[in-house]
């Protein structure tokens, strides 16, 4: 069989929209939409997750609790912050998703970004309040209930370990810092998404990460390579076509 490959580079709001587009194509999501529940926790890649879903236009900055920028940790204003989404058999629901949450099941999806992954499959979340958060208000119940939890992160997030970054964090154990004070929840079991992830669900292709970094705009892309057939290849490139250009997102603080 014919094979071909197709390498290019997004930057980091092209990535999040590739991520955005594989999670909403995952089969969990597609059958919780169907029958079940989905809650699309705060975050910046959880914001084009839930355009991609809902088809709503959300201001980015809006759907964040925690953000990195300016060079430090911090928070977003509480004014305008917008709570996360409730999708109840794919409508959006008015349940507020704490209460959503109870009545989880092992076939719902709560989805959650990150602000570090690991080559271990772990995922780690930025806590900048002492009682965890939402972390701390939402994982005792889906571990519980063995529903899915999937998490959309880009490899520009890559560490080289959760468990050390843990150990290493603490609102009380950090001394001096120059931002927000925080510590870390480690996830494990979860579905991560990566650029990566989303394409080999969008398409019948093998990809490879290969590069990351850059300047001039390029800061945090990732190069990636892709190997199928022709018309995969087409595929994927008819796609990042339409990605590319994807808008900057603006500081939230």
């Amino acid at each position: 069989m014919e094979t071909r490959t197709f390498g290019f580079v997004l930057n980091v709001a092209e990535g999040k929209r590739l991520i955005a587009k594989g999670v909403a194509a995952l089969p969990c999501i597609q059958h919780a939409l169907a029958e079940g529940t989905v809650i699309i926790a705060n975050g910046i890649t959880n914001a084009f997750v839930a355009e991609e879903i809902t088809g709503q236009t959300i201001t980015k900055g809006r759907y964040t609790a925690g953000v990195i920028s300016g060079g430090q940790w911090g928070t977003t204003p509480n004014e305008g912050r917008m709570a996360p989404i409730v999708l109840e058999q794919g409508e959006v629901s008015s349940t507020p998703w704490l209460e959503a949450l109870k009545d989880f099941g092992q076939n719902d999806v709560f989805l959650k970004g990150a602000n570090a992954i690991d080559m271990e499959g772990n995922a780690g979340v930025l806590l900048g309040s002492p009682n965890g958060g939402t972390c701390g208000a939402a994982f005792g119940t889906v571990y519980a209930t063995g529903a899915h939890l999937v998490v959309p992160a880009s490899l520009e997030k890559l560490i080289p370990s959760v468990p050390a970054a843990v150990q290493a964090l603490g609102v009380r154990r950090i001394d001096e810092c120059s931002g927000t004070k925080v510590g870390m929840y480690p996830i494990v079991g979860a579905e991560i998404i990566t650029e990566i992830e989303a394409l080999e669900t969008l398409f019948d292709v093998e990809a490879v990460a290969v590069s990351a970094g850059g300047v001039g705009g390029s800061e945090g892309s990732i190069g990636i390579v892709v190997n199928g057939t022709p018309e995969a290849i087409q595929q994927v490139m008819s796609l990042i076509d339409a990605i590319k250009g994807e808008d900057p997102i603006a500081d939230p603080q």
